[in-house]
């Protein structure tokens, strides 16, 4: 509970208490550490699960597996992945498979991820295909990009953020007329992007703040704040990412929609509603992008807090200007 919650210290200091250690208290801690960073810690506690419990069973190669994913040790994730088959006769599921698949595709080994899914002993998912097709994003790679979005729409035909992908590959590598047309599917099909949101808690109330949010009643005191927070961090040596941001636009309009993305309004409100030190929480429904990221480093480091960040992949534990996940995630 404490490690889903964000508290992966205390997480662990409840672990260390238990009088005994059953495989779900040894699994659960290794995801903990998979999901907040501390990798090493996991992969240790995995090999201290083998001496001192014996056999591990399929959910603590899924947590071993996603520690690997979410640090890109590719060689230890392969050799994970063969040993769970070969030394302990444990059969892949499509965890397994979608973990390896992770950390192949998040060092730019495209190909060989497309041949690793293409050869699973089960049918890939629309998941298994998508996290191929968010890697082609990434690289540019606009050839297996159309080839899992073919498969994800085989099996998925109202994936909504798939064909965002797809019109984001698109544009990426100029092609504004395929970006174009798939923005047409979409309208055809009457699908719609979801909305970003993140939430922070304070004084035991949840505020929700969406892309450009104006709602809040706080809105000018955020708006001066970020201001003010921005200035700093360009005079420390900011500089606006906009790769995630909307290709067919300017870019001074791209700088703008970065500044409205929802996790540094409800970071920003966070700042000025609690006393200065004070630990902020804030959960987000999709992936932090990159510029959002590398502002919330500098907000650490300029107010001296921790900030912790739930996205849809991991936790981001924000402080002194560094990020536990090492900018891999």
């Amino acid at each position: 509970m404490y490690a889903k919650c964000g508290s992966i210290c205390i997480a662990r200091r409840i672990f260390d208490q238990m009088p005994s250690l059953d495989m779900v208290s040894w699994t659960a801690m290794i995801m903990g550490y998979a999901l907040h960073g501390p990798v090493q810690e996991a992969l240790s506690l995995f090999r201290r699960m083998e001496m001192e419990n014996g056999k591990p069973n399929y959910v603590a190669f899924v947590a071993v597996l996603t520690a690997c994913s979410h640090a890109g040790l590719v060689d230890k994730a392969q050799k994970f992945f063969s040993n769970m088959t070969k030394d302990y006769g444990i059969t892949p599921c499509l965890e397994h498979y979608a973990a390896v698949a992770d950390v192949l595709s998040r060092a730019g080994k495209l190909e060989e991820t497309y041949d690793f899914i293409s050869k699973m002993h089960i049918k890939p998912t629309a998941s298994i295909w998508s996290i191929l097709l968010g890697a082609c994003r990434v690289h540019k790679n606009g050839e297996l990009a159309e080839i899992a979005a073919e498969k994800i729409f085989e099996l998925e035909p109202k994936n909504i953020g798939s064909h965002l992908i797809l019109s984001n590959v698109y544009s990426a590598t100029g092609k504004w007329k395929e970006a174009a047309e798939i923005r047409m599917v979409m309208r055809m099909k009457g699908l719609k992007k979801q909305p970003a949101c993140s939430w922070i808690e304070i004084k035991n109330k949840v505020h929700g703040f969406v892309a450009h949010d104006t709602s809040h009643p706080c809105y000018q005191k955020i708006v001066d704040a970020w201001e003010t927070l921005k200035d700093q961090m360009e005079r420390e040596g900011y500089v606006p990412n906009t790769t995630d941001a909307l290709h067919d636009v300017e870019e001074e309009q791209k700088v703008i929609s970065l500044s409205g993305h929802s996790e540094r309004i409800a970071i920003v409100y966070g700042i000025i509603s609690t006393s200065p030190g004070t630990t902020l929480r804030v959960t987000k429904n999709i992936r932090v992008c990159v510029d959002c990221h590398t502002v919330i480093k500098y907000i650490s480091r300029i107010v001296r807090r921790e900030i912790v960040v739930r996205d849809l992949n991991r936790f981001h534990h924000f402080n002194d200007g560094q990020c536990s996940c090492g900018d891999f995630w």
